[in-house]
């Protein structure tokens, strides 16, 4: 329940930010390390959450849609990666939710859920909305020493495919002068440093009709644009 609550928040957030940017990174504004060469760096398996947008309207889960896109991010993220000289190990969030590790990961659900609210223009907080400086807290060293890594990154993807029906209403509709949303895909990723617990690197994307990530090259399109900037 609790994990199914998050996801919506998540999904509400992602849906505003698609109104101010198509790709929005921020980097922390205080002294930070970029990772060295060699760095091992935990991707966390992608948090993928997609539908299929109804004649309605209605959005209905495709948990088949969902697999295929938590899969291709997980690849493609880990290729761009690797390419940079790092080395990378995995972690499903779904299978390390008890104790202190389970812990840190519900803390950065609520600081990712923060930082699209507050530093993309959701909610006003005049003392931080210009001010990227977030951390988890030196807790995140239980990531560091249980799964060998020195920093970890979290990628979340919410978005919704249009059905024929859908698309047949648009045209039908747009003949009358009226516009009917298609759907779209909204991602995030955030790069934390498990050694001091900053939020290094956060960024915010809205797919692309070719960054379709339920495909291999959809996704890997989506991945480099997500990740363009990214201090590794």
């Amino acid at each position: 329940m609790l994990k199914h609550v998050r996801a919506l928040a998540a999904l509400a957030m992602l849906v505003a930010v698609t109104a101010c940017a198509t790709a929005a990174p921020r980097t922390f504004q205080g002294e930070f390390e970029r990772p060295a060469d060699n760095s091992r760096i935990l991707v966390m398996t992608p948090d993928v959450q997609l539908a299929v947008l109804t004649a309605a309207g209605l959005q209905e889960p495709r948990e088949d849609w969902s697999i295929s896109g938590r899969d291709n991010l997980t690849t493609a993220v880990a290729t761009l990666i690797q390419a940079q000289s790092h080395t990378t190990s995995s972690l499903d969030p779904a299978t390390a939710m008890e104790g202190r590790v389970g812990q840190v990961i519900r803390l950065h659900d609520a600081v990712g859920t923060s930082i699209l609210a507050i530093n993309y223009g959701f909610y006003s907080v005049p003392t931080r909305n210009d001010d990227f400086t977030w951390t988890l807290g030196e807790g995140v060293q239980e990531l560091a020493t249980t799964y060998n890594a020195d920093y970890a990154l979290f990628v979340t993807a919410r978005g919704s495919y249009a059905s024929a029906g859908r698309v047949a209403a648009m045209v039908g509709l747009a003949m009358l002068g009226v516009g009917v949303p298609l759907g779209g895909q909204q991602a995030f990723a955030s790069l934390v440093d498990l050694r001091t617990g900053n939020v290094i690197w956060f960024n915010v994307v809205t797919a692309s009709p070719n960054q379709d990530m339920r495909q291999i090259e959809g996704a890997a399109s989506l991945a480099e644009t997500l990740m363009r900037g990214a201090p590794l």
